[in-house]
Parts: structure tokens; sequence; C-alpha cells
């Protein structure tokens, strides 16, 4: 049978990925070199447990673990941020992500799924650990780029004290399935489906943590209208306790989002400064505004004080 293989692409991650094309059919090969378990086999377990829970995601062809290869289907290249972009009537489109969200929500986390190589996958609880990992990013990357190292030091130093209380003030448990990059890119159209991609990452934690992720999405410059009325919509549709605790629920949401777009910032950074990809940058310009956006709550007034006080506006347009 003849094929071609054509390059696609890259994302933020280090993986590699091709087009196996044939008259019959087409598939992608994904190859990584680095994090081969995370982007392989944790990876290809979580969609195979998706997929056991009707969710549409990739299937599984082929693994070669040692070489760093695996191929899976083919979802085509329709994310719903080109739809987006393209679609005035932008609010219809996502209560669509919104309901598929809910779907996920409603599946129950195991504590591990069996993976690909016969064995276990543990699939772990978002504790302050992850997000401390993940808001540190900002502080060792993003600020070393225009800060001296005394500098950057006690700037983190006083935004994790203040970033260890609102963690510790997260109201709803870590027992929601979390994609934790469920965004219009990663959401694929197939036919009248919804592919999910890029799930390798997942892990058990607040409900509100994907849904910021969808409203706050970097790479889509959404309304404030638009953003409330698919916040009101996720409320109405999902379970009654997030309606009967709005503002304990918003405030998840205010932190999570916090949270998230610091460690965007830094992963942005950190792509720019060690893999040279300078293309990432760009968005840091919008993070920041729905960063400052989610600090107007009262809650942020502190380590907003410190953000004013130290970091320029003209460093937030890198």
């Amino acid at each position: 049978m003849k094929f071609k293989i054509q390059p696609i692409k890259g994302d933020a991650s280090f993986r590699t990925f091709y087009r196996l094309v044939s008259k019959k059919s087409s598939k992608i090969i994904v190859l990584a070199k680095k994090e081969k378990y995370n982007n392989l086999i944790a990876y290809s377990s979580i969609n195979k447990f998706l997929r056991k829970n009707n969710i549409l995601a990739p299937k599984l062809y082929f693994c070669n673990f040692k070489n760093g290869i695996i191929i899976i289907q083919d979802f085509g290249d329709l994310s719903f941020d080109k739809i987006l972009r393209k679609n005035k009537n932008k609010l219809a489109i996502y209560k669509k992500l919104v309901d598929l969200l809910i779907r996920i929500q409603k599946i129950k986390p195991p504590k591990k799924i069996k993976n690909i190589r016969k064995g276990s996958h543990i699939i772990n609880k978002y504790s302050n650990k992850y997000l401390f990992k993940e808001s540190n990013l900002f502080f060792d990357w993003y600020l070393p780029i225009f800060l001296n190292k005394k500098k950057v030091f006690n700037i983190k130093k006083k935004s994790n004290k203040i970033l260890s209380k609102l963690y510790n003030n997260l109201n709803f448990s870590n027992s929601t399935f979390v994609h934790r990059d469920y965004h219009a890119q990663n959401l694929i159209k197939i036919y009248n489906k919804i592919g999910v991609i890029d799930s390798q990452d997942a892990l058990i934690g607040n409900p509100a943590y994907d849904l910021v992720s969808l409203i706050d999405d970097v790479r889509i410059k959404n309304s404030n209208k638009l953003r409330s009325q698919i916040y009101e919509y996720y409320l109405k549709k999902t379970l009654k306790v997030y309606r009967t605790n709005r503002k304990i629920f918003l405030d998840d949401c205010n932190i999570l989002s916090v949270q998230r777009c610091l460690k965007i910032i830094g992963i942005f950074s950190r792509l720019f400064k060690r893999n040279k990809k300078k293309k990432y940058l760009k968005f840091i310009p919008y993070t920041w505004k729905l960063l400052e956006m989610r600090m107007d709550s009262p809650m942020f007034l502190e380590l907003k004080k410190i953000f004013t006080k130290n970091i320029s506006n003209k460093f937030k347009k890198l």
C-alpha cells in the first residue's frame, strides 16, 4: 500500500507529529524523545479511559515505547479555535464545548487506570504541590527575563506566601476528572461530534479548572459579555451545588484562573528562553489582561500590589 508521510505543525511540547496518509486512511504518528511516558503511555491510556466513558479520544494503533513512537487515530485539523474565529455566533459553539465538559466531569475518576503496557497509570490528585509547581514557572522563567535574581527571589517569596493562602482557600474538593488543557485548540470537530486531544496531563481536581481553561483561553480574545454568558450557561447546566454556592464557586474560578495564567506566562517564557520558540510570546499581553481581570477580585489585593510595584507595563508586552 502506498502512503505519504506529511509533517504537522507542532505544539508546545517535546513531541513531533506526522500524518501517515494512504488512499483509504489517515493516521497520526507521534514521536517523543523526552517525557516519553507522559506523552506516549499516559496519553494513550487516558484516551482509552475516555473512550470507555463515551468521550471521543484518539484510538491507539501502534506503540513502540523504546523508540518513542505511537500511531493514533487522525481527527483532522478542524479545531474549534478555527471554527470560533470564523463564526459570529460564538456562544452557540461554546455551549457545545461546555456540554462536553459537563459530560467529562460526570465521569467518576478512578485512582488508577489500566495502561497500554498491561500495568497501571495513576491519575494523581491536584494538590498544592502541583499548583505551586505550575505557578512557579512565572517566577522561574518569566521574571528573570527582565529582573535580577535577588528581586525575583523576593517577589517569589512574597507572592507564594499569598498564593499559599489562596490555594488553601479553594473550596470544592479534588474529585473531578480534569483534562488540564481544556481549550478550543484541543477540541476537534469530527462531523457532528467533538474529539478531545492532549489529555496526557489529566489529574483529579477542582471542577472550576477546566471551565476557566475554556473561558479564559489565552489564544482567543473574547468579550467579557461572552465570557460571562459561557459561565452562566455552565452554572445552569451543571450540578446544583455550584449554583447554590455561586460566590464560593466564583472564588475558585478566580483563584484557578490566576494560577493558570501565571503558569501559561511562565511556560511561554520558557519556550522562548529554553526552546527558542519566540512565537508564543505574542500571547503574553492578552494572558496578562486575563490575569489582571481576575485579580480585580478583593482577595488578590496584596498580590496585585506586589505585581504593580515590581512589574512594569512594558514588560507585559514582550
